[in-house]
């Protein structure tokens, strides 16, 4: 295995993904006689080298790239993206755990269908886990970009495998912009940096490695934590910057692992936005803590700290080195002494009483003498068993889940954005023994950074956590799943459908 403390550290710049361009147009499935851009995006099989002193990494990845291209959309402007799956077809680069539903051996071993985060799409495009598609094949979606500007990212979502495909290389970053975003004068171009973190285990020889367990007949693992990090598809990268602000649009793409990110000087972290969009206003974070797909904005000002040398960490993870020059190498601009709008964008909070139900969901554990491990459920339900949650298009709900599990679980919600209402104890003894469900305290309020729209929401041990959605867009059937990759291939995930009234 590759011994980290054996690798350089801070000898590689940080790479920036490449932007997106579409080919050509098409008409437009949707509006007779309209032609929309279409993406092309081919998910390949590649090498590419995280580290200077290694030999180049096999992955599959978009466009064959890891991370990928970088999707940029305007708000309003539908766009084309054809997702052909040009992959090896005969055997998956990583080991399967045939035992898991929906990754047995009587479906191919090469097999994706691409979500795209955060995005408001109908059902047929919203990638979902049993859409899967083998190489050879293709599909085209058609995005239409009704949202606000935000950070959202896509990657791999099959059935069973998603865990092992997002491993491989299968993600990357996709914007949305809009005219609200445009007008606040935030660093662009160059000073708005992407930054996908992944962590991954890797060979002597620098190639991927996924962990197994010790068991022939069940080779699934809980969790999958990387020895190393990787920064847009580098180990412990440099990044050159000028004394000026920045502004940084971040990612946890990692299977398991939460961040716990800051600087290590101490300069706070300036959040502008979360999963879905633009906070009311800036928060002022010392550290950032980031579940696995969540996403921050973030802008530091780095105008003081001219010649300095610092770096980004997660605890004791030194995840990337920054470098401030001595002096601004361009002629200043405008936005270089731009302060931050004390507005953003509004965000009407929604209070309970606008729900028109309210709905209590368990995360649940179970031993399983079978596979001589614990049985992750959500609602105490398997994948295959008839949908309950049949929200009406147009409604809006609380969903309040309830933690019975010693994890902190990041619940997604496909399609939707909500709101954090607030969190709550509750005595989880009394509810496994006696059925009884017993609150304890006074509700808590989201966090300060919980106070704009979000689809993924940190669900605590020990804690009843509620948020107040309004399905909004489209009819059909949806997922909602653990984003701990390895909880959703052991059946974390539930599908919901969304039905007329």
């Amino acid at each position: 295995m590759l011994h980290p403390e054996r690798v350089a550290r801070f000898v590689d710049p940080l790479p920036i993904p490449t932007v997106a361009r579409s080919v050509e147009t098409r008409p437009d499935p949707e509006r007779p006689g309209q032609k929309l851009p279409l993406y092309r995006l081919p998910i390949r099989e590649a090498w590419s080298q995280v580290h200077r002193d290694l030999p180049p990494t096999r992955f599959w990845g978009y466009d064959g790239k890891m991370p990928g291209p970088t999707v940029e959309v305007h708000r309003g402007r539908p766009v084309l993206i054809e997702w052909p799956n040009e992959l090896p077809s005969k055997q998956h680069i990583m080991p399967i755990d045939y035992t898991l539903h929906g990754a047995g051996r009587d479906v191919p071993e090469v097999r994706t269908v691409v979500h795209v985060h955060g995005a408001r799409v109908p059902a047929e495009a919203d990638g979902y886990p049993e859409s899967w598609y083998v190489p050879g094949k293709s599909v085209t979606y058609r995005y239409p970009n009704q949202q606000d500007a935000a950070t959202l990212w896509y990657h791999d979502h099959a059935m069973g495998i998603e865990r092992l495909n997002v491993y491989a290389g299968m993600y990357g970053m996709f914007l949305v912009r809009d005219d609200i975003e445009s007008s606040l004068g935030l660093p662009a171009g160059e000073h708005e940096i992407p930054l996908l973190i992944a962590d991954r285990q890797f060979t002597a020889d620098g190639q991927l490695y996924y962990p197994t367990s010790d068991m022939p007949e069940a080779p699934w693992v809980s969790e999958v934590y990387g020895d190393v990090v990787l920064m847009n598809g580098k180990i412990a990268p440099y990044l050159e910057l000028e004394p000026r602000p920045y502004r940084f649009r971040i990612v946890n793409a990692s299977n398991a692992r939460f961040y716990y990110l800051a600087l290590s000087d101490g300069t706070p972290l300036q959040q502008i936005g979360s999963d879905q969009g633009l906070l009311p206003r800036a928060v002022s974070k010392r550290t950032l803590t980031l579940a696995p797909a969540e996403r921050a904005d973030v802008v530091v000002d780095f105008s003081q700290l001219a010649g300095q040398t610092l770096l980004l960490k997660s605890q004791a993870l030194e995840l990337m080195q920054i470098r401030v020059a001595t002096r601004q190498v361009q002629v200043p601009s405008a936005l270089a002494s731009h302060p931050l709008p004390r507005a953003l964008r509004s965000v009407k909070r929604l209070p309970g009483r606008a729900a028109v139900k309210t709905r209590t969901l368990t995360l649940n554990t179970y031993s399983d003498p079978k596979k001589r491990m614990m049985k992750m459920l959500l609602n105490g339900t398997s994948w295959h068993e008839p949908v309950t949650e049949k929200p009406v298009l147009g409604s809006t709900e609380i969903w309040e889940f309830v933690n019975l599990t010693e994890d902190t679980h990041p619940i997604h919600l496909h399609l939707v954005r909500f709101q954090v209402l607030n969190r709550q104890r509750f005595d989880v003894d009394t509810y496994l023994w006696a059925n009884k469900f017993v609150l304890v305290g006074d509700p808590m309020p989201p966090l300060d950074n919980e106070q704009g729209w979000k689809d993924t929401v940190q669900v605590d041990s020990g804690l009843v956590t509620r948020i107040i959605v309004p399905f909004e867009g489209y009819p059909g059937r949806y997922v909602w799943h653990c984003h701990v990759l390895e909880h959703a291939a052991n059946e974390m995930m539930r599908p919901f459908e969304i039905v007329r009234g």
